[in-house]
């Protein structure tokens, strides 16, 4: 059975902004002076758990003694899976990600394996009802945008949050159907289905709630913890992988995995799970009323991820800034000491938005960010004028853009009308007149007014026009 990995750890006092941990039970220690010269893999275990980014171990004991042993002894790999169920990854996901970037920036070696296989099986755990099949086309193009997400990721810690990139490990990321594709279903179930027992699988957690709802459960989403077992033998023999990273509803897979690679080679791997971060509402994070926030830019803009971070709830930033980012604990607590002195000014959020939209979309995602940011909250029309069409287009992705050929003597009614933000005859008129609409965040009311370059019309060729509070028109002239 597993166990909660830091269920020994104590706070117990302050030492300058740090907190300095107590062992109740023989581990090592990072303040331990007789392991202080080896390197920071030694230590990797309780930083993670400082940061409440690991949860549970498997087997139970393995977190106390063996694994610590094992991380110190030298380079590990660790591997992490993710199923191509979209074309791009989410802002849940990014958890399981930056657990695997820790390790990393601590010298082991980490490997992101794309479901290309398991994928098309389904993954039963923490779902009420069978996953919609993909067709392989699909999934062939899903994996395509998992990767770039997962490299993506990848190059922007080494960038920017990577002091010494020689001192990280190696990175990798394969797709699980390389080595299913010359499988028949009988060898499979020859060969690897022989080491595993039904009572066991039948009593996971995944398997016993399906198995309990009105639906039941797919001997094909039934078979998916052999596969994902396989997953781990494969690595095991390919890249001496020993540990396996994954969500604590991935426990059960996790335990099959553990238990395969025993009975076929004698050796012993491990298992350890992330918690499942939620909102204050209780929705999985990055999926708040079904509308998932992505990793890849062409559905989730950097300026929407860095929102959806900078409005989360005040009580879950200090968490948050610990799951997410790599600020040093110290920092974090200098952080929030700066937010509770002036709430008003949010840096806590602030820093927590910048540094995740950083890590996903690098430097110039940030500066897009900040500058839809200024141009949309802050009425900063310099910044209006610096965006690109991409950025205008991300903004305001559901606003209506016209490009318009610019007619001398063209009119703010002109304008309005050709927009469609307005309607004909003299409703429409009389909105303007009345100070319903803005052209480049100035109200305008003056319907005969003819449109003057630098203030209806920028030096980029737009004109944004608003109508009432939340609805906005996008205009490019073409001949400006």
């Amino acid at each position: 059975m597993a166990a909660p990995i830091c269920r020994n750890w104590s706070f117990v006092r302050r030492h300058g902004s740090r907190l300095i941990l107590k062992r109740t039970l023989p581990f090592f220690s990072p303040e331990d002076k007789s392991i202080r010269s080896v390197s920071s893999r030694s230590g990797i275990l309780s930083s993670l758990c400082q940061r409440g980014i690991l949860k549970e171990s498997f087997p139970a004991d393995a977190g106390q003694v063996e694994l610590p042993t094992l991380l110190q002894s030298g380079t590990q790999t660790v591997y992490c899976g993710f199923d191509p169920t979209a074309d791009s990854l989410h802002a849940g996901n990014l958890l399981a990600i930056i657990g695997l970037l820790h390790f990393r920036n601590a010298g082991h070696n980490v490997i992101a394996v794309i479901g290309g296989a398991t994928a098309l099986i389904g993954d039963p755990s923490g779902k009420t009802t069978e996953r919609e099949r993909l067709s392989p086309d699909v999934v062939e193009e899903n994996s395509r945008g998992i990767r770039e997400s997962l490299q993506r990721v990848f190059t922007n810690h080494e960038l920017y949050f990577c002091s010494d990139p020689k001192k990280l490990g190696m990175m990798s990321v394969v797709n699980n159907a390389s080595w299913y594709k010359d499988w028949s279903v009988v060898s499979f179930l020859s060969e690897v289905g022989r080491y595993f027992r039904m009572g066991t699988m039948l009593s996971r957690h995944s398997v016993q709630s399906r198995l309990k709802s009105s639906e039941g459960m797919s001997f094909t989403e039934f078979s998916y913890q052999l596969l994902q077992a396989y997953d781990f033998y494969q690595l095991h023999q390919r890249h001496g992988c020993r540990i396996q990273l994954g969500g604590t509803d991935q426990l059960g897979n996790l335990m099959s995995g553990h238990e395969f690679i025993h009975k076929k080679t004698g050796e012993e791997v491990y298992g350890l799970t992330i918690p499942l971060v939620t909102t204050s509402m209780g929705d999985k994070l990055g999926k708040t009323a079904g509308n998932a926030v992505w990793l890849n830019r062409d559905k989730t803009s950097p300026f929407e991820l860095y929102q959806y971070f900078l409005r989360q709830p005040d009580n879950n930033v200090e968490q948050y800034l610990k799951l997410f980012t790599f600020l040093p604990l110290a920092e974090v607590d200098k952080v929030m000491e700066q937010q509770r002195e002036d709430p008003g000014k949010r840096i806590a959020h602030k820093r927590l938005a910048a540094e995740v939209t950083k890590l996903v979309h690098g430097k110039e995602g940030l500066e897009s960010a900040k500058r839809c940011t200024d141009a949309l909250y802050h009425s900063n029309l310099e910044a209006l004028q610096q965006m690109s069409d991409e950025e205008l287009q991300e903004l305001f992705r559901e606003a209506p853009f016209h490009e318009l050929l610019l007619e001398p003597g063209t009119t703010v009614l002109d304008a309005c009308r050709q927009a469609q933000a307005i309607p004909d005859g003299a409703r429409g008129y009389h909105m303007i007149t009345q100070g319903g609409v803005w052209i480049n965040h100035q109200r305008t009311d003056i319907p005969e007014q003819v449109l003057i370059p630098g203030q209806h019309i920028l030096s980029n060729g737009l004109s944004l026009i608003r109508v009432g509070k939340r609805n906005f028109y996008l205009l490019k002239w073409l001949s400006v």
